[in-house]
């Protein structure tokens, strides 16, 4: 496992309460190996990224605030570009447009991606690109393209992250929610069985109708 979101994430203050609570070993220890640079997303990772339909994003002001800010829209949006690489098409909001001058300030972007039902999170560090859509049509119309067919929302730009690190959490205090589509497929796979019984218990009836029918 490589080392640097430990390098990245831990304060030395953040590693002395590692230290009185008992899980350095854990956690701080890799403090002691070199950083690796970047690392670069398994299968597993790839796969988790690709299937989502939301996430969190924080950025910093230039006077230090954490700025935290959801992002949305169809299962897949958040595309997998490469190894260490994601990116997403920056849709419509408020115009408020905290995050992209946050981002003109300092580059630097953590993503928190979670999926309710199986109660799985990931943690990503990066540095995110700002790329309008003029400078590169061709990489926008890629980033509208979802496994149902192409976003219609009006994007103006691409959000592309370089990734530094990422790391999987807990799933300890996550309740499981279920969307609709989440609710359908499972309903569709609990029908199932009984879809099954009830073609059977049907098939019988009308071959019992059958030899009635035959006996009168």
């Amino acid at each position: 496992m490589s080392t640097r979101y430990a390098h990245i994430a831990f304060s030395p203050a953040a590693v002395e309460r590692q230290r009185s609570t008992g899980s350095f070993t854990v956690y701080g220890s890799k403090l002691d190996q070199p950083d690796e640079g970047p690392m670069e997303f398994d299968f597993r990772a790839q796969g988790f990224v690709k299937s989502v339909d939301s996430f969190f994003m924080s950025t910093v002001t230039p006077d230090g605030w954490p700025y935290v800010q959801h992002r949305g829209g169809p299962r897949g949006f958040l595309h997998v570009l490469g190894p260490n690489r994601i990116g997403f098409a920056d849709l419509p909001g408020n115009q408020q447009f905290v995050t992209l001058g946050n981002l003109e300030e300092n580059n630097r972007i953590s993503l928190f991606v979670i999926d309710y039902p199986t109660r799985t999170r990931l943690k990503i560090y990066g540095r995110a690109h700002v790329i309008e859509a003029d400078e590169d049509p061709e990489l926008l119309q890629q980033l509208l393209q979802v496994p149902g067919g192409t976003m219609t929302a009006k994007a103006q730009r691409s959000i592309v992250v370089e990734v530094e690190a990422f790391d999987w959490n807990c799933s300890r205090n996550i309740t499981p929610r279920f969307d609709k589509e989440r609710m359908d497929e499972s309903l569709a796979l609990a029908r199932q069985p009984l879809q099954a019984e009830v073609d059977r218990l049907t098939a019988e009836v009308e071959e019992l109708r059958a030899r009635l029918s035959k006996n009168e």
